[in-house]
């Protein structure tokens, strides 16, 4: 379908733990059932990593096999094109929910295996509105017979109603929650939100944990980095 080829660039310095985490993430959705196929990432708040985390999974669910379409349904305030590579002038979700694209035309192939992805597109002044025509169900219901899965990065729902606009037409939705930043009474009002819009909350990651404070991650990385060196220093006992 897509004929457009974008090269995107990964900034995240190599993470163990990190990417432990991610594929952990991608078993869990897959036991979620064979219907649950689009699925929307939102956050309480700005900065708490979402949007790291589906461009990390869905290249993740692409190495399986999968055939990925990353959505970036951010259009108030989308950082993909501009963190990942793509550039300025690529043709977006708001571009085609206005009219001015075609489906064909806002699909890009990425460099990343069995990975497509829709930007943004052009800055919108009425988001909410665009979000909510039958242009956006209809899309997603063309691109569902296309694609193994579906992740859509919204914005933060407890900022903006964006998320449960598009939750309508989603299969589940996962929350990432900043740890020591987020409340348990926030993130129940973000849940609720997604609820009342119909759609099921399929789980829930806790971000940016300080692997310092919590004992069992702090000692289990203090052996897994002391083995790494181990390794390395009989290899290269081994080559001298």
């Amino acid at each position: 379908m897509a004929e457009q080829k974008v090269m995107m660039t990964d900034p995240r310095q190599e993470d163990y733990f990190y990417q432990e985490a991610i594929k952990t993430l991608r078993t869990n959705i897959q036991f979620t059932g064979i219907d649950v196929k689009t699925i929307l990432f939102t956050s309480c708040y700005p900065n708490e990593g979402k949007s790291d985390i589906t461009f990390q999974l869905s290249q993740e669910m692409g190495k399986l096999g999968k055939k990925v379409l990353l959505l970036d349904a951010d259009i108030r305030k989308s950082i993909f094109a501009s963190r990942y590579g793509g550039g300025k002038q690529v043709h977006g979700l708001s571009n085609y929910l206005s009219g001015q694209n075609s489906i064909a035309e806002i699909v890009y192939h990425t460099n990343y295996e069995n990975m497509d992805i829709i930007f943004a597109g052009s800055l919108a002044p009425n988001p909410s509105e665009l979000l909510g025509q039958e242009a956006f169900n209809e899309l997603l219901k063309a691109l569902r017979d296309r694609y193994d899965y579906i992740i859509v990065d919204t914005p933060p729902l407890g900022s903006i109603i964006d998320a449960a606009i598009v939750a309508k037409q989603c299969d589940g939705a996962v929350m990432v929650i900043e740890s020591d930043l987020v409340s348990g009474k926030e993130a129940a009002r973000v849940k609720e939100q997604l609820e009342m819009a119909g759609c099921r909350l399929i789980g829930a990651v806790l971000n940016k944990v300080d692997l310092k404070k919590d004992k069992y991650y702090h000692k289990y990385n203090y052996y897994y980095h002391g083995y790494q060196e181990k390794k390395e220093v009989t290899k290269k006992n081994k080559e001298s």
